[in-house]
């Protein structure tokens, strides 16, 4: 495959502003926050590099195949935006210039490469088809082929993807029904709606279960639309913009004239993409303002919980925790300070902070999927600086972390459980104790 199509890198429908390209002065601040950068040790695999490759696509410069390459490795984890002391809006930057490899550079990719992000965009943006996956998953993991299939190390050999997938997939959870409406416990302070998510409404649906009954707890009415489906992030962060904007439509529809204040999601990505909606959509005539009005109600879990302050009571909960800082809650919607204050409230619960706490986990949305090496490499050493904490317990904000994290602490033969923010809140609101939390998660309703 030749490296140049011979066209312009970049079209005219919103290119990476050169603007903000400009912002960068290549001070370097950003090479030791880059995951990709810190891997490799190679200028065009680093922020400033990225940047610089967008400069020439701007300047005329055709679509390469390295250019495409550079661009894919990047794991979009925002690091390099928390990290640069000039201001750079690289998450901008990085988006814009998918959109562009999207349209104009797919055919510098493997066929096979093509076919799997085909595959990938086919199923986890779509909670139906995922939900299909429970009824096989769930034989395959009680029959004891999993750990046969493991053991033999096949797929390894086959495709890393399906090794990846595979790996990943946590036990199938009985599903959890939310009901449209729960009202609050107690005086209502707040009417909220609930964003249930793609993997996170299949796989993780005790999260769901629980945010539920923690605000109820803390005086919200809870709204959950039944006919919500996807907010795009997936499809947004790998520059598949047309994807992502119907997403966004729909879920928008799907929340107007519900009359909630605030909408709460407990899943970093699909929270960064939402809170963006208003610039997404900003060209829509038909969905700008209406784009704008519903990103400013976005709260991730732990914002709005912090916003309203406490009024159930904490019971104790004798536990030390590693506390992984998701890439989109903590570099992206810039939400650090909120799920800690809410584990320090917890009476009894110790946080212990994870070396290299800023450096991503490599799980990115999908890029474990589609880029299984570097991500397989980031998780080994994210689980290796997890276990040095020597906590009890794992805690994050996103359901892609917790599967990528616990698959490399497996790999590694630590036996470390993992758990949701809210799942840690919830157990205390409930009195539940320590042991409903370092044992394998089980769904049990709202009640």
């Amino acid at each position: 495959m030749p490296d140049v199509l011979g066209i312009a890198a970049f079209d005219d429908h919103h290119p990476p502003s050169r603007e903000l390209i400009d912002d960068c002065v290549h001070c370097g601040f950003c090479l030791p926050a880059c995951p990709t950068y810190t891997l490799w040790g190679e200028e065009m695999d680093s922020p400033r590099g990225r940047i610089q490759l967008m400069k020439q696509g701007l300047e005329g410069e055709p679509m390469t195949a390295s250019m495409v390459q550079h661009v894919d490795a990047c794991l979009g984890c925002m690091a390099c935006v928390t990290a640069c002391p000039s201001g750079v809006q690289y998450d901008k930057l990085i988006e814009a210039t998918r959109q562009q490899v999207e349209r104009r550079g797919t055919e510098h990719r493997s066929r096979a490469g093509r076919v799997l992000r085909e595959a990938v965009f086919a199923l986890f943006p779509r909670p139906k088809r995922l939900r299909l996956l429970r009824g096989p998953l769930a034989l395959y993991q009680r029959s004891g082929l999993s750990r046969l299939v493991r053991r033999s190390r096949v797929l390894d050999r086959i495709s890393p993807t399906l090794a990846t997938m595979e790996a990943i997939a946590p036990p199938v959870q009985r599903r959890v029904r939310i009901p449209a409406l729960v009202p609050a416990r107690g005086e209502r302070r707040l009417t909220v709606g609930l964003l249930l998510g793609c993997v996170q409404r299949e796989f993780y649906p005790d999260v769901n279960a629980a945010t539920v009954r923690v605000l109820a707890m803390e005086g919200c009415d809870v709204v959950t639309p039944p006919a919500q489906g996807c907010c795009g992030a997936l499809s947004v962060h790998t520059g598949r913009e047309d994807e992502g904007l119907r997403y966004a439509r729909t879920l928008i529809d799907a929340f107007t004239d519900t009359g909630v204040e605030r909408i709460v999601v407990n899943s970093a990505g699909c929270g960064s993409t939402m809170k963006d909606y208003a610039d997404l959509l900003a060209d829509d005539p038909g969905y700008a303002e209406r784009a704008r009005a519903f990103s400013e109600k976005v709260r991730d879990i732990s914002e709005i919980l912090v916003e309203l302050g406490p009024v159930a009571e904490r019971h104790p909960l004798p536990v030390t925790i590693a506390y992984h800082d998701a890439c989109h809650l903590s570099h992206a919607q810039g939400v650090r300070a909120q799920p800690r204050r809410l584990l320090t409230d917890i009476p009894g619960l110790t946080i212990r902070e994870i070396a290299e706490g800023d450096m991503c986990c490599g799980s990115a949305g999908v890029y474990n999927l589609l880029n299984p090496e570097p991500a397989r490499e980031l998780g080994e050493r994210k689980a290796t600086n997890v276990a040095a904490t020597k906590a009890e317990l794992l805690v994050t904000s996103n359901p892609g972390c917790l599967l990528q994290i616990t698959n490399a602490l497996e790999r590694q033969g630590i036996h470390m459980p993992t758990a949701h923010t809210v799942l840690v809140l919830d157990a205390s609101l409930r009195g539940r104790g320590v042991p409903t939390l370092v044992q394998p998660s089980r769904a049990d309703g709202i009640a």
